[in-house]
């Protein structure tokens, strides 16, 4: 039976860069390509092809989702398969869809699917613990790795050289590649003008303590009010909300069905029924707005969502990529996705289509010229549309820039549309990422200052004392709950 799928120009591209890879004597290329551009299509295509050889193949997946996504996938395209998961009786098909999880517990069970062929979806995962096990156990493997963010939590690639499986990288389009072409919507990016204030947050495993954040986060006045950015924005619209916990995604539904919009969270904790049951309803506008924690990340497709909102500050330039990347695919009446990002991650990590050097070693972060120019831009106060300071009258709705110290101050808590970093966000940052004394006087000095350790030394004076403000406040609320 004849593949029953037509390739795009670049999928076939990238089929064509994987045999040429595994010819060159190469035995685990990652291929990178942005959330939307069809991984799933891709890698079902080899799978398919392989099978038609007769060779064993294993396809890895982290969620239950995400296997009945895969599989789904390959019933369109005619190939039989297995199911190796928690409540499945295993087959004998030379192609076996696992979790990773049951696959770890099972070793000792399962050792006689010897695969020829593993392909791992969300490849960025591969390097955790469970997954270095799965993929320990069958040496003779060829690897395949799929991924739109080619790196882990803490920044670093998949390589070999970083710990990681993967000996070679196969690069699929850029997301502005796929927007020009239909295949994605353009994001088009609102934030806050002054970010939440972070400072006190402790840094575990490479990202903020989720328990930190929630205590600071899952308050009803931050940077801009979520529901009333919504109503103005993107009203009607269908949107996902990503938060830092289930209890703040619990909390977020609520104010917006207390505010007239419909909403639910969806978490992990429920059943497959309730979980399907509120994507359908998010599709069918029951709900106008899904909040959730995690769950839906990554790998799951929600075409008909056209507005992200981030509730969920993340040093993880991947996290945020994803979480995106959920909102971007086209659908029936959709023109572009927006994002509304209130807790500033576009400052952190830039923008989400922004053309990315991946590498196996992670991103390549370009070299600064001495003589770069900073560009700058002006925020209307009309529509928030952000353009050169050489334009004198906005090119969108034509009002004329001319804003007083107290119109600055009125607005400087609205959501405002973003096309680049500003300068003040990176210059706070680099302060953010310097996190020693010595690191700070170093920054000093690079600045030019004249007083570079006092200046370092009063910094750090000022986080001790945020930090020890924030543990007792925390401290007290843990009291309140126990009690």
């Amino acid at each position: 039976m004849p593949f029953n799928f037509t390739l795009r120009d670049y999928q076939n591209k990238v089929v064509e860069e994987c045999r040429q890879a595994y010819s060159g004597g190469y035995k685990a290329p990652l291929l990178v390509a942005p959330t939307g551009s069809g991984k799933s299509i891709i890698f079902s295509y080899i799978a398919y092809h392989a099978a038609a050889k007769g060779r064993k193949i294993l396809i890895l997946v982290h969620r239950k989702e995400l296997l009945k996504q895969v599989s789904g996938y390959l019933r369109k395209i005619g190939l039989l398969h297995g199911y190796i998961t928690a409540g499945r009786q295993m087959s004998v098909a030379p192609v076996q869809v696992a979790t990773v999880q049951t696959v770890a517990r099972r070793l000792g069970k399962i050792q006689h699917i010897d695969p020829d062929l593993i392909i791992v979806d969300e490849g960025h995962h591969s390097v955790a613990g469970t997954w270095c096990k799965a993929l320990d156990a069958f040496p003779k493997a060829k690897l395949f790795f799929c991924t739109a963010t080619p790196l882990r939590l803490d920044g670093k690639g998949l390589g070999k050289s970083c710990g990681g499986f993967s000996d070679c990288l196969i690069k699929g389009p850029s997301i502005k590649n796929l927007t020009a072409r239909g295949f994605l919507t353009k994001p088009v990016v609102y934030a806050p003008p002054v970010g939440i204030d972070l400072s006190g947050i402790h840094v575990r495993a490479g990202d903020f303590a989720k328990d930190e954040l929630e205590v600071r986060i899952d308050k009803r006045k931050i940077v801009g009010n979520v529901i009333e950015h919504y109503k103005r924005i993107c009203p009607g619209q269908r949107a996902m909300a990503f938060c830092v916990s289930v209890k703040h995604a619990e909390r977020v539904a609520e104010e917006f069905n207390l505010a007239g919009i419909p909403a639910a969270s969806i978490d992990g904790t429920m059943s497959d029924q309730m979980r399907e049951s509120r994507l359908f309803g998010l599709h069918d506008l029951k709900y106008q707005v899904l909040t959730s924690c995690e769950l839906v990340n990554e790998g799951i497709d929600i075409p008909a969502v056209s507005v992200a909102i981030l509730l969920r500050p993340t040093m993880s330039l991947g996290l945020y990529m994803q979480q995106v990347g959920r909102c971007v695919r086209p659908f029936q009446g959709k023109t572009e996705t927006i994002v509304l990002d209130h807790v500033g991650n576009c400052f952190r990590h830039g923008l989400p289509d922004e053309d990315r050097d991946w590498s196996l070693e992670g991103i390549k972060k370009p070299k600064k010229k001495k003589d770069e120019k900073i560009i700058r831009f002006r925020t209307c106060p009309k529509c928030y549309l952000i353009y050169s300071v050489s334009t004198k009258i906005c090119p969108q709705c034509g009002t004329e820039y001319t804003l007083s110290k107290e119109e600055i101050k009125q607005i400087q808590g609205e959501l405002q549309r973003v096309e680049q970093i500003q300068e003040q966000y990176k210059q706070k940052n680099e302060v953010y990422q310097a996190r020693t004394l010595e690191a700070l006087i170093a920054l000093g000095k690079s600045r030019g200052y004249k007083y570079a350790r006092q200046w370092a030394e009063r910094i750090v004076a000022a986080r001790a004392n945020k930090r020890k403000s924030f543990q007792e406040r925390l401290q007290n609320r843990r009291y309140v709950a126990v009690a």
